[in-house]
């Protein structure tokens, strides 16, 4: 990771509560994830103002690989951009607005390695249901936010937990982040 993405990390977490920004250890987590799997293709479902962003994107620069992230607010999704430029990763993002569950459906027709879930907790099980087919076998999906919200993403954790070709484990990171391995 260059300096100027580690000022930009820095200069993000400034405004972590504004933005419900994931924590650097799930971030740095993220990154070290990635760089292992080798993952070239991942989504984002709630790029809010772009700093879990960089910390995927970064990894995705040393794997050669791309990032698709959809934000509901405009407003949020041109900070992400300005942000993403700052950090010399415009060029393997991609970003979307709308509502995630729409754009999926509607616009995204690849396969995954690996997908992050982190906008609308009460929308996790639909999301859920509309990657599911988009993950790659022997892909990840992380979701944050899962003993944090635990109420509200219940209906998710339980059926990503009961689906026969997930093995899951909730990792002890800040917020609680779901880790699902498809077999």
């Amino acid at each position: 990771m260059n300096e100027v993405t580690r000022s930009i990390l820095k200069q993000l977490e400034q405004t972590s509560q504004e933005y419900w920004n994931i924590s650097s250890q799930s971030g740095n987590f993220m990154n070290m994830l990635i760089k292992l799997m080798k993952a070239k293709d991942v989504l984002e479902i709630g790029t809010s103002n772009g700093y879990s962003g960089v910390w995927i994107a970064d990894a995705l620069k040393e794997t050669g690989g791309h990032l698709i992230t959809i934000e509901f607010w405009e407003k949020r999704q041109c900070l992400a951009r300005e942000y993403f430029k700052k950090c010399g990763l415009s060029d393997i993002i991609t970003c979307k607005t709308g509502s995630a569950y729409d754009v999926i459906k509607d616009e995204i027709k690849q396969e995954f390695d690996l997908i992050f879930i982190d906008a609308n907790k009460q929308e996790y099980i639909k999301f859920f249901e509309a990657v599911h087919p988009l993950l790659k076998k022997g892909g990840v999906i992380l979701a944050d936010n899962i003993t944090s919200h635990a109420k509200k993403v219940a209906p998710f954790v339980e059926a990503i937990s009961n689906h026969e070709e997930y093995q899951v484990q909730i990792l002890d990171l800040p917020d609680g982040m779901l880790m699902a391995y498809k077999i």
